[in-house]
This record gives C-alpha cells, structure tokens and sequence, in this order.
C-alpha cells in the first residue's frame, strides 16, 4: 500500500485558558467529546492519525485510535532533558511516523476541522513543501509539512511549533469552505458556541 501523509493531533497541552473543571478536551460535544470529534474527522479522512498526549488523556485517546497510535508525552512543566510543548509534540508525532509522505499538523481542540479538508491539505503536499488549509483568504489548521522536511521536524522542541519551518519554505494556502479551520476551543464560551454551531440544523 503506497505510503501518504499522517494527521498528528495535538493533545498534549494543558488547557489552562479553559476555566471549568476538566481537561476542554474531555468536554463534552455531541454524544463524543472535543478531542474525540477532532479524531472523529481525522479517522474519517482514512489518513493515518497519531495522537501526541499525555498520561491524563491517553486514555481519551485510546477510545478512538489504537494504542500503537497514541504517543504519551510527559506533561509541560514535568523536569528532563526536552523543551516540552507544541514543538516537542511535533517531532514526537512525526517520529512516530517516520515513513508518511508528509504530515498534518491538527491542534485537537479543532472539533469542527472536516475530513475532506485534511485529504485537501494532504493532496497539496505533492506539489509544495508547506500547505495549510484557510477559509475566505484566513489562514487556518491543519498545516502540512511535506517529508523533505523530516530532519528539521524531528528537531523541534519548546513550544515555538512549527512557525520557523513555515517562514522559511514557501507555504501554499489551500482555500476550503470549511469555517471549522478558524475554530479552536480555547475557553467555555468557544465550546459553547461550537455546540450551538452542531445542534443547529443544517441550512
């Protein structure tokens, strides 16, 4: 089977923005949750999914994807030898795939990031080093990093992310009619209003 690009869902941050108890990405949404709608979509794109966690929601995870999917990190603050954040999540996932022909970069607070985006994203890969998905001309998630660029994401740490990588090669914006790119939980007034976007009925 010929070898494409793996989504990397990001779900190892803290959370701390959101003020109610419970980790936002075991909120409540739908009949799932945040990070289950988020895998919900990426499974959906028949991609291979990789979730980088942490011990407190491996478990969430594992109700989506298999064990061998999940990659556990220690928690941001934890001391060690790593920079731990959004960069250290980064190069942990894409090592955990080292032979995609690229990967998606998707926060897993991005509920409402649909699946034909992502096989979007991933399709631009073949013609561009950066890709990223945007709506109206906003630039959004995921964003795609293409396999040439393997040794410098596996260097990554701290929580600077991938934002030296994209300035420096030539990114391509992929304009989808997807709003979900745009659309982060960050507190409970975003959840509040993504589960008032879901119960709405469609136009």
């Amino acid at each position: 089977m010929k070898s494409r690009p793996a989504v990397i869902v990001l779900a190892a941050g803290t959370g701390s923005r959101f003020g109610a108890p419970g980790h936002k990405l075991t909120q409540r949404l739908g009949s799932s949750s945040v990070l289950g709608a988020t895998l919900r979509h990426a499974i959906a794109s028949h991609l291979a999914v990789v979730v980088v966690t942490t011990d407190a929601l491996a478990d969430t995870a594992r109700r989506h994807v298999a064990s061998r999917d999940v990659v556990v990190l220690p928690s941001v603050g934890t001391p060690g030898p790593h920079r731990l954040g959004m960069g250290y999540s980064i190069a942990a996932g894409v090592a955990a795939r080292p032979d995609a022909t690229g990967w998606l970069v998707l926060p897993g607070d991005m509920p409402m990031v649909q699946n034909t985006t992502l096989l979007a994203v991933a399709a631009a890969l073949d013609h561009h080093p950066v890709t990223y998905a945007q709506h109206r001309g906003r630039r959004g998630h995921p964003v795609g990093f293409g396999a040439e660029l393997y040794s410098e994401l596996v260097t990554l740490s701290g929580d600077e992310g991938a934002r030296r990588l994209v300035a420096r090669y030539p990114a391509h914006g992929v304009e989808v009619d997807d709003p979900g790119v745009l659309i982060d939980v960050d507190t409970e007034a975003d959840l509040e209003r993504v589960r008032q976007v879901q119960a709405a009925p469609a136009p």
